[in-house]
């Protein structure tokens, strides 16, 4: 039996500028969901405000933080939660999902860190995982993030990513783009890696392109198309683990929409293949 999910299909993160007015004239039937930060839309009012309200009346939404910090040294901005569990709640928002990582010590770094992979870090982790899973009354899901170096390191990130998510009982935002670059950043397989998170957490998944800074060091930036090679860890993904709702990143360099929407057709494209798949394989 196939998984429910909160959202469905293929997704795009809202930005702000041309983007907005575009989509709301054309309003694409192969979007049918969005994504936005919430730092960067909470209090927002005025011609703005009334601008995004039509789209989360249009569109299914989810959040993705970019300050909560849950693995930084100082303790979590609990009035920042709570702006955002009203924030949710205003626009019927369905889902919260934060990025692995810590971005603030007394002041925020401007930058994702990673958090040290050891048993320690993953009981402070959690702890704070399940503070903000209390306020907001539901679990959020945490994002396997990109990173550059490894610092204290007394695990594997794959083993670090599954005790987290299985002490916080939290979920898991599944992020394609970010295996591929860690697996040549690091040198590991992808599919390996892919294979060994727990399918049954997984939410929704980003996919998103990227900047090779030189033959073994890729930067995630989420400003250019997605590549074959990552196209091609989602396919296996719904392949082992069914179809799950998919949304693309575009945070600069963004084209015109037909070029944005030619890669929701191909996340669209891969959906409907295991779909059909599973369809066929249902009715034997």
């Amino acid at each position: 039996m196939s998984k429910e999910y909160l959202v469905n299909g293929a997704g795009l993160g809202l930005r702000r500028g041309a983007m907005m007015k575009e989509l709301l004239e054309t309003n694409p039937a192969q979007i049918q969901f969005m994504e936005v930060a919430p730092e960067n839309w909470i209090g927002i009012g005025g011609r703005l405000g009334k601008r995004f309200r039509e789209y989360t009346e249009r569109f299914p939404f989810v959040t993705h933080g970019l300050s909560l910090s849950i693995g930084g040294p100082t303790p979590i901005d609990v009035d920042l939660v709570r702006d955002i569990k009203t924030f949710m709640q205003d626009h019927s928002i369905l889902k919260y999902t934060e990025h692995l990582t810590y971005c603030s010590d007394d002041g925020h770094l401007y930058d994702l860190m990673p958090i040290p992979f050891t048993t320690e870090a993953v009981h402070y982790v959690a702890e704070r995982i399940k503070q903000v899973q209390d306020i907001l009354g539901e679990r959020i899901a945490m994002e396997n993030a990109s990173y550059y170096a490894a610092p204290g390191k007394e695990m594997e990130e794959i083993d670090f990513i599954n005790a987290v998510l299985t002490e916080a009982d939290c979920e898991l935002l599944l992020d394609v783009n970010n295996i591929y670059v860690n697996s040549v950043n690091h040198r590991y397989d992808p599919i390996e890696f892919l294979a060994a998170l727990p399918k049954e957490r997984v939410v929704y998944s980003h996919i998103a392109g990227h900047y090779n800074e030189a033959e073994d060091l890729i930067v995630d930036t989420h400003g250019a198309d997605v590549i074959d090679p990552v196209w091609q860890i989602l396919d296996k993904a719904y392949e082992l683990f069914g179809v799950f709702p998919t949304l693309l990143e575009r945070d600069f360099n963004i084209p015109e929409l037909p070029v944005l929407m030619a890669e929701v057709d191909q996340i669209c494209r891969l959906q409907e293949k295991w779909n059909a798949t599973a369809k066929a394989a249902a009715h034997g």
